[in-house]
């Protein structure tokens, strides 16, 4: 797939809001089809080329390279380019850490303070995955994978730690998007979900933790797995 193909499908089919200004909807893009694995680890971005693909000048996209180097998805490299940074181990364990400390803590302020409503929100996420597993939609579930994760945060009244959260994962999203589905099957993620809700629903707080880390844990069974099928993917 070339570049502008790339851009453009993301561009089509993404649900998510997109932000306002020409800036926010280039890194949006971008951030997308790096994660999404439409570009490759260790391929090269030419800020040129991006700039003249997505019909915006070179200021945003130059601000967009910045930002996702930043959060780790992007490597410039003085006087040889821009490449996608390979995905490194050390890297997605230490956030999968972070983020297993605050969305336990979550799933323990949901168990006492999530409403009905918030829950039978919940409930209509699950049965969305359960549809884009049947449909062999794998960036479908995703999308409904984070919502369910910004939901259970809506409803523990913690916004501002899932904003967190989004800075952290991006090496994570990439690790999760190339494990499906072979090396987490989707009824196993599907289920995880349900014991999460199971434990809040039923007030229990140390259930939905215990739910919370068995979820959290899978990417560290899948990692190995992944990075040895995909060695060229990998840094460490």
């Amino acid at each position: 797939m070339d570049m502008l193909s790339a851009l453009a499908t993301l561009d089509e089919d993404h649900p998510r809001n997109r932000r306002v200004t020409v800036s926010g909807r280039v890194l949006d893009t971008l951030r997308d089809a790096i994660i999404q694995l439409r570009f490759s680890p260790g391929n090269p971005l030419s800020e040129a080329d991006v700039a003249r693909q997505l019909g915006v000048s070179r200021q945003p996209v130059r601000e967009a390279f910045i930002k996702l180097a930043e959060a780790g998805l992007l490597e410039i490299r003085p006087q040889r380019g821009t490449f996608v940074r390979k995905i490194s181990r050390r890297e997605v364990a230490n956030a999968r850490f972070i983020r297993e400390a605050i969305e336990v803590a979550i799933a323990r302020k949901a168990a006492a303070e999530a409403t009905g409503d918030r829950l039978s929100d919940l409930d209509a996420l699950i049965e969305g995955q359960r549809r884009a597993a049947g449909d062999g939609d794998h960036a479908g579930f995703l999308r409904l994978d984070e919502a369910f994760h910004q939901g259970l945060a809506d409803a523990a009244g913690c916004e501002d730690a899932w904003r967190v959260l989004e800075g952290l994962k991006a090496q994570m999203d990439r690790v999760r998007y190339l494990s499906l589905p072979d090396a987490t099957p989707l009824h196993v993620l599907i289920e995880q979900h349900a014991a999460i809700l199971d434990g809040v629903r039923a007030r229990d707080p140390d259930r939905a933790e215990a739910a919370m880390k068995r979820h959290l844990s899978e990417i560290l069974f899948s990692l190995p797995r992944l990075a040895e099928a995909h060695p060229a993917f990998f840094l460490d």
